[in-house]
Order: C-alpha cells, then structure tokens, then sequence
C-alpha cells in the first residue's frame, strides 16, 4: 500500500501531478483523483456530512486516509483518534494538525482497554473487511471496541451493477473484489476489497447480534449504514 502513500506525499509535499491508477479484477483501470483525499468539509458529499454529524463521544475513524474526516470531528471539538496502515498518509495527517494518530493495521493493533463510543468507516471504509467471512469477524471484533450504546457509521455500495451486461462471479459473492495501485509505472500487490449490499449487511449484522439503520440511501447504489448492538442499551 505503500505506493498509495508515495502518492500522497508527492501531491502534498512536492505538489506533483502523477497519476494514481487503480486496476481491478473487472474492467479497465481507473484514475483515483488524489484531490479526493484532501477535501475540506464544504467539498464532502451529503452521505459523508450526515455520517460527521451523528458521531459522538470518543470517535476511532478506521483508514482515515490523510486525516480529513478527523481534522472536521477535531474542529467540531470532537476526540477522535484516527487509525490508518499507510505510513506515509500517517506522516501527512500528522503535518495536517491530526492529534491522535495509529498507525496499524485494525486487527492487529492492541487497543488495551481502549473502547470508543463511534467507530467510523468512510469512503466505503468498510472494504478493509475483504470478503463476506471478514465482514463477519469484524462485527465480531468491533464489540470489543465499542462502549455500550456505541455505534458503528460506514458507507457501502451494492456495485450489482457492474455486472449488469457480464455473468456474476460463480465461486464468490459479487462484492469481493481485487484491486492494486499503479503509481509511475510502479505496481503495487493486489489487494481485496469488499462491497456489501444492504440485504447481504442486514443479514450478517441480524447474525451477529447487530440492530441495523440505513441513515441515508443516494439511490445511486451508496447508502449509509448505523450499527449499535442489540443487547446493548441503544441510544
């Protein structure tokens, strides 16, 4: 991932204009805009500003990338501890006046008896969970995290569409996907990434002992999702 965060630094840093690439298992590359990383809080889409705005207490923002999210929570006097694996985003955050930064992979760090009232997932944050079997051991892992009558806050896309004129894959489900970064003719390592779609989300959370609230639906297959556990008080 460490391409992602050479790319970073030369955009902040030394205000160069190369191309990100993103490839992926299903089509033609794409370009990842770096500017999309850096936006203030008037350039954020409505889905991200409503997930901002229902935060509170202790906010954990999980791949907070180069910290955008969290300068908004900070400025808005909210604590918040911003967690992300790319070392060279962590470095910008820093530069960027982030006050609590982890620079971890989520389910290897040790969080002792740290617990957060809000766990955050943004810009479809929730596709660290890779596949169908993670997004079940990361329900799993988040009630460790979360005080009682805490929540989790992600986005996620149903991205059914992409197969509308291609067969769906036989031996996954459609949301597990693979991609990896192209940075100056550079290739870094594939990587998988998951999207959810809101029935397969209900479901596994239902399982999992989750009490699931779509806040917002765009009707352009993103919607955000409120998750607070069911035995606990909800609030």
């Amino acid at each position: 991932m460490e391409i992602f965060g050479e790319a970073l630094a030369d955009y902040f840093y030394r205000h160069k204009k190369s191309k990100l690439w993103l490839y992926n298992n299903y089509g033609a590359p794409e370009e990842m805009p770096l500017t999309v990383f850096f936006r203030d809080e008037h350039q954020m889409p409505d889905l991200e500003l409503l997930a901002l705005s229902h935060c509170r207490g202790h906010v954990l923002d999980i791949g907070a990338g180069v910290g955008s999210h969290a300068l908004v929570l900070q400025n808005r006097s909210i604590e918040v501890t911003a967690l992300e694996i790319s070392a060279g985003a962590c470095d910008i955050m820093a530069d960027r006046g982030v006050r609590s930064i982890i620079n971890s992979n989520i389910f290897s760090h040790d969080f002792g008896q740290a617990k957060f009232d809000t766990v955050l997932l943004l810009m479809n944050g929730i596709g660290l969970c890779q596949t169908v079997e993670g997004l079940r051991e990361f329900l799993a892992f988040s009630k460790k995290l979360i005080k009682p009558g805490g929540q989790l806050l992600f986005d996620s896309s149903d991205i059914a569409y992409l197969y509308k004129d291609l067969p769906r894959p036989a031996e996954n489900y459609y949301g597990e996907i693979s991609y990896r970064y192209k940075y100056k003719g550079n290739f870094g390592a594939w990587f998988k990434w998951l999207y959810a779609d809101k029935e397969l989300l209900g479901e596994i959370a239902g399982e999992s002992g989750w009490k699931m609230n779509i806040l917002l639906d765009d009707e352009m297959d993103q919607f955000l999702v409120r998750l607070v556990q069911i035995n606990g008080p909800l609030s």
